[in-house]
């Protein structure tokens, strides 16, 4: 059943315009001059990686973020040139080029994460008991939806057969 079904479409994405504007209103500007939400969605799944790991070579981030090293490349490329990573060569292996936030890269990361989680704290102390469960029941409920959609979509390998003659 879809939402046209349910006769709220409209009404429902109205709701959702309403509350990005009112939230770009809201968050703080200094949450916005944060150079990482200039960033795409790989370049942000590389800064997670980073920050978890502290050190990566080019092969984990391609595994991580599900790319080619060709564009591996290109990202950590525009990262590097806006200073927020270094490459390094491997002190066992000079072959192997490693990544790490720069200094400029880790304080950004770090004032964002900073941001989110000041406003998270304040979001969630407002909750009651009860609201927190909720919560958790419908960012669960929002995770399963998302991960049968992702299983439906994903799309079916196939076996390519080469006829040799």
């Amino acid at each position: 059943m879809n939402l046209q079904e349910h006769g709220i479409a409209e009404e429902f994405t109205q709701i959702i315009i309403d509350y990005i504007e009112e939230l770009k209103e809201l968050l703080s500007s200094k949450i916005w001059d944060n150079i990482f939400l200039n960033c795409s969605k790989n370049e942000v799944f590389v800064f997670w990686l980073l920050y978890q790991k502290t050190q990566v070579n080019m092969t984990e981030i391609a595994e991580y973020i599900h790319v080619p090293l060709n564009t591996v490349t290109g990202i950590i490329n525009r990262m590097e040139k806006h200073g927020l990573v270094v490459r390094a060569r491997s002190n066992d292996d000079k072959r192997v080029v490693t990544i790490g936030f720069s200094e400029k890269g880790m304080l950004q990361f770090e004032a964002l994460i900073g941001e989110i989680v000041h406003y998270g704290m304040k979001v969630f102390c407002s909750f009651t008991k009860e609201e927190m469960e909720l919560f958790y029941k419908m960012t669960s409920k929002i995770m399963e939806i998302l991960r049968q959609e992702n299983k439906e979509r994903k799309p079916q390998k196939r076996v390519r057969k080469i006829i040799i003659e």
